[in-house]
């Protein structure tokens, strides 16, 4: 089994039926996460990422396909699947009216453990909400219920972890706290799948697989993703963002134009100097305080370019 892949997912589908609606959660998708890596699915509310980990958790069954986890089928070996893994789903499902403390015991008991048996493991988690061992869990802040969780996710000693956008809802400095112990968990030799709609997370994975409407778009490693980028991109700035990125829109030699932040990302369809048709609409659009620069694409504008496709 060390050699093995820690997850393998392989054509899983999956679909809802609401009223007379059907939803296609997954498309058929397939791809592995080798053993002790970070491995991320990122994609925005809605693409599927919450019913694959429910399905790799054997918390839902699809509809067809086949996913094993540590070399356990999922459906077959349900039983030591969830002996062998921590799951941290995304809306935070801990008991409120228990302490801290008692929430983590509570999960130790369940999976035949303690906390002193493990607390190394979760030592560098727990030892931040320790002050707050006798505070009811409802009453935590959103890091804190996130450390919690993490840490009753981890009692057991799982060997491969998911966690379901754990940093959704959680402030800029929280969300880097958490990625610092994801990393150190990864020393340890656990393989982590991590979910999110933030595509800046996906640079501090291993791997990414970017996800769209149940379907795979890339699976690669976050620098193997940008450099599939091969057309030219700019950024674009102006007073009357709104009508440029119109007037940007029109032009035939443009293939994409999206907002991104406080510029308009602009992709062309062909190589060479494109200054010039930028310029051109400025000057025609009597644009005032413009700034154009050529730059270098990231998870986002990859993303949005394989949705294109």
């Amino acid at each position: 089994m060390k050699n093995m892949a820690a997850v393998v997912v392989d054509n899983i589908v999956k679909t809802y039926r609401i009223k007379k609606t059907v939803v296609q959660a997954l498309n058929g998708i397939s791809f592995s996460v080798d053993r002790g890596e970070i491995f991320g699915i990122i994609g925005p509310d809605g693409a599927g990422k919450t019913s694959l980990f429910r399905i790799l958790t054997s918390l839902l069954l699809a509809d067809s396909g086949a996913a094993s986890v540590d070399g356990f089928d999922v459906v077959k070996d349900y039983k030591q699947i969830r002996n062998r893994v921590g799951y941290m789903p995304g809306k935070f499902s801990l008991y409120q009216d228990l302490s801290v403390q008692e929430n983590l015991q509570f999960f130790a008991t369940i999976f035949g453990t303690t906390i002193q048996e493990n607390y190394n493991l979760i030592k560098d988690i727990y030892q931040q909400i320790e002050p707050f061992k006798d505070r009811k869990a409802g009453q935590l802040s959103g890091g804190m219920k996130q450390k919690l969780a993490l840490s009753c996710a981890l009692i057991h000693k799982p060997s491969v972890l998911f966690l379901d956008e754990p940093t959704t809802g959680v402030d800029a400095v929280s969300r880097k706290e958490f990625w610092e112990m994801l990393h150190r968990l990864k020393e340890q030799g656990i393989t982590i799948l991590v979910s999110t709609a933030y595509m800046d997370e996906a640079s501090l994975c291993d791997r990414v697989a970017l996800i769209q409407k149940g379907s795979i778009l890339s699976v690669n490693t976050p620098e193997g993703v940008t450099e599939e980028f091969k057309k030219p991109l700019w950024a674009i700035r102006a007073n009357e963002m709104f009508h440029l990125m119109n007037d940007i829109k029109d032009d035939p030699s443009i293939e994409s134009c999206y907002p991104f932040g406080q510029y308009h990302h602009v992709v062309f369809k062909k190589d060479g100097n494109n200054k010039p048709i930028l310029e051109k609409i400025v000057q025609k659009g009597n644009y005032t305080n413009v700034e154009i620069d050529s730059i270098k694409p990231n998870i986002e504008d990859c993303f949005m370019a394989l949705m294109k496709e």
